[in-house]
């Protein structure tokens, strides 16, 4: 298939670009500076920005015949004044193009987490971006995922800060929410294997690892993996403001992300629908072996924190 990927230079992207071209795909990327993306061989690059209409048609094109597919990946993870409004433009600009052009499928990586529990500010963005996308004249498939354990993810990356640096954390109640991180290499499969499944146009599914564990458990196997133990105390007083300022401190999180992240562990992100693993049979990496791999930096394919799309938080 002809295959566009927006956010080819993120987290998911880099990984998902190679893979697709493993399967005897077309791909074709848009990235605002060509000068700052090495593709792999035989992917055709197209310079263009999603908040800039006029500049999005060449990349739904490979030799002249719209692409049959694309992913949407994009996502302001890092946050900042205004990134609702940004995000929504681009969802918006990215699904007139793709209706007027023919685009067939479309499929979309967004975060898991009911609208009943009160979604963190980057989750409502997630669920407007996909309202958004759902409104052009292709087949929207949306793949809803919770942390994505990978070098690079923003998510993970906070983890592996707290994990390697200190030996007691004094935490908010926020540590005993249910959480199903899912391993890199098992999103880009379940995104591949969407693309080749027929069946699954048109629909939403909920995709995650092996494991629904807490923040605290997550947090204290990241550690393990170091060689070390991990005493939690839990202090329930903390505001997401203190805990947002705490995060800053000891790790190197982005203000506006620390923020976002707090933010988002309150909602328990936990697949309740496992309707995709009959459509797309995986078997799914386990989350030690996930951290394994990305602590020895197995599966990074170079991805940038600031465009990861997918993580809950």
């Amino acid at each position: 298939m002809r295959v566009l990927v927006t956010g080819a230079t993120g987290f998911v992207g880099r990984r998902l670009v190679p893979a697709l071209l493993e399967r005897g795909h077309e791909v074709v990327t848009i990235v605002r500076d060509a000068d700052d993306y090495s593709p792999p061989a035989g992917v055709r690059v197209v310079e263009g920005d999603l908040l800039e209409p006029e500049t999005l048609p060449p990349a739904f094109r490979i030799d002249g015949e719209p692409v049959d597919a694309a992913y949407y990946l994009v996502h302001s993870m890092d946050g900042g004044p205004g990134y609702e409004e940004r995000d929504r433009n681009c969802a918006r600009n990215f699904a007139e193009t793709a209706s007027a052009v023919g685009v067939s499928r479309v499929v979309y990586l967004g975060g898991l987490g009911e609208d009943r529990d009160g979604l963190s500010e980057h989750l409502r963005s997630r669920r407007e971006v996909e309202r958004v996308l759902a409104e052009g004249s292709y087949a929207l498939t949306t793949l809803r995922a919770a942390i994505v354990i990978g070098a690079g993810s923003a998510s993970f990356e906070v983890i592996r800060g707290l994990a390697s640096r200190l030996p007691v954390m004094v935490t908010p109640k926020w540590v005993d929410t249910p959480c199903q991180p899912i391993a890199i290499d098992d999103v880009v499969a379940y995104l591949v294997g969407t693309l080749e499944t027929p069946e699954t146009a048109g629909n939403t599914y909920e995709i995650g690892g092996p494991e629904v564990l807490t923040y605290a458990e997550i947090l204290r196997r990241t550690r393990r993996q170091f060689g070390h133990n991990l005493r939690i105390v839990r202090a329930p007083v903390l505001s997401p403001g203190l805990s947002a300022r705490w995060l800053r401190l000891v790790t190197d999180v982005d203000p506006y992300l620390a923020r976002s992240l707090v933010e988002g562990l309150r909602n328990t992100v936990v697949a309740e629908d496992d309707r995709i693993r009959e459509l797309i049979p995986l078997e799914l990496t386990s989350f030690d072996l996930a951290v394994a791999r990305a602590l020895a930096g197995a599966d990074d394919e170079g991805g940038a924190v600031a465009s990861e799309a997918g993580a809950s938080s």
